[in-house]
């Protein structure tokens, strides 16, 4: 009962975590049904199970909180059908490679990841946006008002897709911890509109790559069903608090966990 409990809890952390910084929240999800499932669980997760159920959820926590953000009028709808392009077939490919890694050597490199993730969280923050002027120019209206010009290049936003997608779907993490940095500082997006697309984004590749988990039989339904209403409740909390203030203790916190996760993923990979 208690790592039932804890599922919701942790659906509603990482959805909290993750629609406030465009995360997706299964960059939490997938070492905590790692780490659970041995010691409160006991449902037999695999590592290709605990990604393709972290992609059943973010599809919930991305819904929620894409809901708030459109009604912030946040959401560029264009920019995130381009990036889905690439992004939604590369999904599936990385979910159908997820298999292929012994649990250690998945452990080792998820760890890996989540270090530089937490890295790159803190860097970005000191980095400005590279003042590059790309052939497709846009603007952007928020609803106060504020108008926000940026731009890419066609074949970089669709490189950009396919790399973010195939991360998204071989670990299970939805990929707006490499989408909102890359289009803020590389296509210059306003922070605001980077998170709310790449939420958009994230929950049309998260159904891709969970479909080809689901084909696979590489979903535990169970935990799904206590992760969801967490994540349906905390995509909407990210989506509330990203709109009201910078988060900025917040972010600390989450970069903390991550370092904190992807030590332990490191060692138990090593091990």
């Amino acid at each position: 009962m208690i790592g039932y409990l804890l599922l919701l809890l942790i659906g509603l952390v990482s959805a909290a975590f993750g629609s406030l910084v465009g995360l997706g929240g299964g960059i939490i999800i997938v070492p905590a049904l790692i780490f659970l499932d041995p010691v409160w669980l006991h449902l037999g997760i695999t590592t290709p199970v605990a990604v393709g159920t972290s992609l059943l959820v973010l599809i919930i926590t991305a819904l929620s909180s894409t809901l708030a953000f459109i009604k912030q009028k946040r959401v560029d709808f264009r920019s995130g059908w381009l990036f889905f392009t690439t992004s939604g077939p590369a999904s599936m490919l990385g979910a159908y490679l997820t298999s292929v890694f012994h649990p250690k050597q998945f452990q080792l490199w998820f760890g890996c990841f989540m270090l530089l993730m937490a890295i790159l969280m803190i860097a970005r923050q000191y980095m400005k946006p590279l003042e590059i002027r790309w052939k497709i120019r846009k603007t952007f209206t928020d609803a106060a008002g504020a108008v926000f010009e940026y731009g890419y290049s066609l074949i970089a936003a669709l490189a950009i897709g396919f790399c973010v997608g195939f991360v998204s779907g071989l670990f299970g993490i939805g990929g707006g911890s490499l989408f909102v940095p890359m289009m803020v500082l590389l296509f210059a997006f306003p922070p605001h509109v980077a998170t709310a697309t790449s939420m958009f984004v994230i929950f049309l590749s998260s159904i891709t790559g969970s479909a080809a988990h689901v084909l696979e039989g590489e979903i535990s339904w169970l935990s799904a069903l206590f992760l969801a209403p967490g994540a349906w409740i905390g995509g909407k909390i990210g989506a509330r608090i990203a709109s009201r203030m910078s988060g900025s203790r917040l972010l600390w916190l989450l970069r903390l966990t991550l370092f904190v996760l992807a030590l332990r993923l490191i060692w138990e990979g090593l091990a």
